[in-house]
């Protein structure tokens, strides 16, 4: 079963850019482009991962973290400009478990996504990870052994 992600940000190009670049992987991508949407989504959704700007309208994020986390612990990712040690330091008192600053790389991202994945235990094909497998579109990558599958 696919994974599922909730981007929440007021730029549409970097939401457009997360969004496609994660689907590409075979993640089941949601979005919102304000704090009220988010938080309507993070209860209303079941979601493996959550990317958060801060600077959000309506509500921002930190506010939009410190509530999800009234009902949740589903993992946060703030993603902001905001680069100073104290906005981090804040991110991460209001209960986000990674921060990245902007711009960033979207390699980078992807692959703290992972390993917050991994650790969660929500990571994509649970089993094939085990077996050190990795699926996206119909084509299998079993890394241990050393074979790819198309289709089966």
């Amino acid at each position: 079963m696919a994974n599922r992600i909730l981007i929440v940000d007021d730029e549409k190009n970097i939401i457009k850019g997360i969004k496609f670049s994660l689907e590409q992987d075979g993640i089941d991508v949601s979005v919102a482009h304000d704090g009220e949407e988010a938080l309507a989504a993070a209860k209303g959704g079941d979601f493996d991962l959550i990317v958060l700007d801060v600077m959000l309208p309506k509500l921002d994020g930190l506010e939009v973290c410190q509530s999800i986390r009234e009902f949740s612990d589903t993992p946060i990712i703030m993603l902001t400009a905001k680069s100073e040690d104290m906005d981090k330091i804040m991110g991460l008192e209001y209960g986000a478990d990674d921060y990245l600053t902007k711009p960033f790389n979207i390699l980078e991202l992807k692959a703290r996504i992972r390993a917050i994945l991994r650790r969660s235990g929500k990571g994509a094909g649970k089993g094939q990870a085990e077996k050190g497998a990795h699926i996206v579109r119909g084509l299998e990558i079993e890394v241990d052994s050393r074979r790819v599958n198309i289709s089966g």
